[in-house]
């Protein structure tokens, strides 16, 4: 009996298949071009080493008496530190904040951390007509184009050059979605005015639908910098009201270094249609403290080498909000493991601005690290009755000397990978010099629950984590389709 003959293919089902077939080619050629493309001239910096005499130490805390919250104290200085060097600026001020506004839904009595910092600034340029006065953002702050707030509209009246951050440049760090979203989502522009709820708080400004399609191609400027002639901060603070209670850490800089942050910064500013930034008369000096400005994977790049140098006897204490970029978590499990006393205090991952959180990616990255190294890595998390342990520093100590970094950047992919615009100080001191002392004393403070209930044991919120979470995580990881 003949074999029976395939049907061919008809003409439609052809022109389907290469259609689809070319759509794939386009989608996969998108996706790898805008997560490997040139970054722009001058993102993922890495300064040169400068001496100074002064590196200053400011935290903010928000602290209780026990786990219900009885007792609750606010420590807040870094914005009076930010508004005295705004105020005593003699020739230029140069912002950069990730997220500044005092939209929010909790039920809570908030400082009014964005109105008195935008009248600071904006008060500044009104005094000083021909002073550069520079306030370099998100464009979060304004829904990705579908309004102004009103605290940038103050500032932008009063003079002060507003340069929302171009984010096209930048690599996308979510490939499923941005293939989609530069394909198809990056040419919308509905315009007109906003009607969908923003997500960010009931009160503020509505969006358009294409400010969400760019929303969810989640990327940012998530700096975090104060720069004057006199003076620089690098933070993990944001000036947003509802952020207001978080634990928070600044350093502020003298000297040279100034320089190497406005060069940066200069660089966000010209590749998003902005102006050059100014400099200081530049002076070699001596001092106590070696202090480098870093960026983006720099960043990431410092503090593996950091890491690496460790050796048994040394001491690392951890103050993160968001742990699981994997070099890094190998690398405290390889120093715990080889006899480093590290010790980690960690945000729960329990609250985001009222909505509870699933404890992602702090709680499994944790439980991963307890059990790799046989419970010789320290872990307690921070008593948040309120906000977030938002701090984002790393204290290394060997014989030798001690090695600081603080600022903006999160242990993930997305701040590590030259994804997010991020920047930190990376400061080596003498283990006896004043600076170390403090970050050391701040750490032992919150680890012993020296004068309130600071931190709580590992099983605290350990206890409850179940397999499906982990899980969870591991498919977010793969898809990279996380917000962290």
């Amino acid at each position: 009996m003949a074999a029976k003959r395939k049907k061919p293919w008809s003409k439609r089902k052809k022109v389907w298949l290469a259609l689809i077939s070319i759509f794939v080619l386009i989608y996969t050629t998108v996706i790898l071009w805008h997560t490997y493309k040139p970054l722009p001239e001058g993102v993922s910096y890495e300064g040169s080493l400068h001496k100074t005499d002064s590196v200053d130490f400011i935290t903010d805390l928000t602290f209780a008496q026990d786990k219900k919250g009885n007792g609750i104290v606010h420590e807040n200085h870094i914005f009076d530190k930010i508004n005295d060097m705004i105020n005593k600026a003699d020739e230029f001020v140069v912002v950069d904040f990730f997220l500044f506004d005092g939209y929010y839904d909790e039920d809570e009595d908030f400082p009014e951390i964005a109105d008195t910092l935008s009248t600071t600034i904006a008060n500044k340029k009104l005094e000083n007509p021909t002073m550069p006065v520079v306030f370099i953002t998100d464009p979060l702050n304004r829904g990705y184009g579908s309004y102004e707030n009103k605290w940038f509209k103050k500032m932008r009246e009063a003079g002060v050059e507003i340069i929302y951050t171009d984010l096209d440049p930048l690599r996308d760090s979510t490939p499923i979605y941005s293939g989609i979203y530069r394909i198809f989502f990056q040419w919308f522009d509905i315009g007109g005015k906003g009607w969908i709820a923003n997500a960010m708080a009931s009160d503020a400004p509505k969006m358009t639908i294409a400010s969400y399609m760019t929303l969810l191609n989640v990327k940012a400027n998530h700096r975090k910098a104060v720069i004057t002639e006199k003076e620089a901060m690098v933070t993990s603070s944001n000036p947003h009201d509802a952020s207001g209670f978080h634990g928070n850490i600044a350093l502020t800089v003298t000297g040279p270094i100034i320089n190497d942050i406005l060069k940066s910064e200069e660089a966000v500013s010209l590749f998003s249609g902005g102006p050059k930034l100014p400099r200081i008369k530049e002076e070699d000096i001596e001092g106590k403290y070696e202090v480098q400005y870093l960026t983006e994977k720099k960043i990431l790049d410092k503090l593996l080498a950091d890491l690496a140098a460790t050796k048994e006897g040394d001491k690392i204490w951890l103050g993160m909000f968001f742990v699981e970029e994997r070099d890094i978590v190998s690398a405290l499990i390889d120093a715990a493991n080889r006899g480093v006393n590290v010790n980690l205090i960690l945000d729960p991952n329990e609250n985001s601005f009222g909505q509870e959180k699933s404890g992602l990616p702090n709680r499994p990255i944790v439980q991963e690290m307890v059990e790799d190294t046989n419970g010789k890595l320290n872990v307690r998390w921070y008593n948040t009755v309120i906000g977030q342990y938002h701090t984002k520093a790393i204290w290394i100590q060997s014989n030798e000397h001690t090695i600081i970094s603080s600022g903006s950047a999160n242990y993930t992919e997305r701040s590590m990978d030259d994804y997010n615009l991020e920047n930190n100080l990376r400061v080596i001191a003498p283990n006896n010099s004043e600076l170390v002392l403090q970050m050391e004393n701040y750490f032992e403070r919150l680890w012993n629950n020296e004068d309130a209930m600071y931190t709580v044991d590992l099983e605290e919120f350990q206890d409850g984590f179940t397999w499906w979470q982990r899980w969870i995580y591991s498919i977010q990881k793969l898809l990279k389709v996380t917000t962290y």
